[in-house]
């Protein structure tokens, strides 16, 4: 079954790189229960937008700590492509010496259960947002010439944090510090007469 929103993410145990280099070679998906996840898949090591997204989420990654959550890169690489890439200097072409795991996927059986496998050959740049007890909460899958914003994927993971501990919701644009609404017919006219265009 494909992965879908409100249900649970496909688990996995599979070799990753570790944020300390060394090879951890039953890395489980399932380890981070408690905490929030984004899992992000991207097409191939040593290419050309992948780059640039990693070490963006590696920028930000102490916002996503502070926010009890796991960053995880996946591709269909091999462990020691991965290792080879982050011991790569970025003025090389490389990632550096990031501090998330990054998933060798090389079975391409990760990518299949997430359905961002594209022609049976690399993944699409598939992000998913997990939440602390494994169910998926967001998905967003770009085609492979289009980055994806790590700002964004705060944005929403500050959502699904406000809404657990308010039972609001967040409209459109909302940002953290943001008002957002009651779930009722009487929180949304609320909101339009106050906030439309305050945001």
């Amino acid at each position: 079954m494909p992965v879908q929103v409100t249900q649970a993410a496909p688990d996995f145990t599979a070799t990753a790189v570790m944020p300390d280099n060394q090879f951890n070679e039953n890395f489980k998906l399932s380890d981070c229960h408690g905490k929030y996840v984004v899992l992000f898949f991207y097409p191939l090591d040593f290419t050309f937008v992948c780059p640039s997204e990693i070490i963006a989420f590696h920028e930000k990654l102490g916002e996503f700590k502070e926010r009890n959550c796991e960053v995880i890169g996946v591709s269909v690489d091999s462990h020691f492509s991965h290792w080879a890439w982050k011991n790569t200097p970025c003025s090389k072409g490389g990632i550096g010496q990031i501090g998330y795991p990054l998933v060798a996927d090389l079975t391409k059986s990760i990518s299949r259960d997430y359905s961002v496998l594209v022609n049976d050959a690399v993944s699409l740049r598939g992000l998913f947002l997990i939440d602390r007890d494994g169910i998926v909460r967001h998905m967003l899958i770009n085609d492979l010439p289009l980055g994806r914003s790590v700002d964004e994927a705060l944005r929403v993971l500050d959502a699904l944090q406000y809404t657990e501990a308010h039972g609001e919701v967040c409209p459109a644009n909302w940002n953290k510090g943001h008002k957002a609404m009651k779930p009722t017919a009487e929180g949304v006219a609320a909101y339009l007469s106050e906030y439309v265009g305050a945001n």
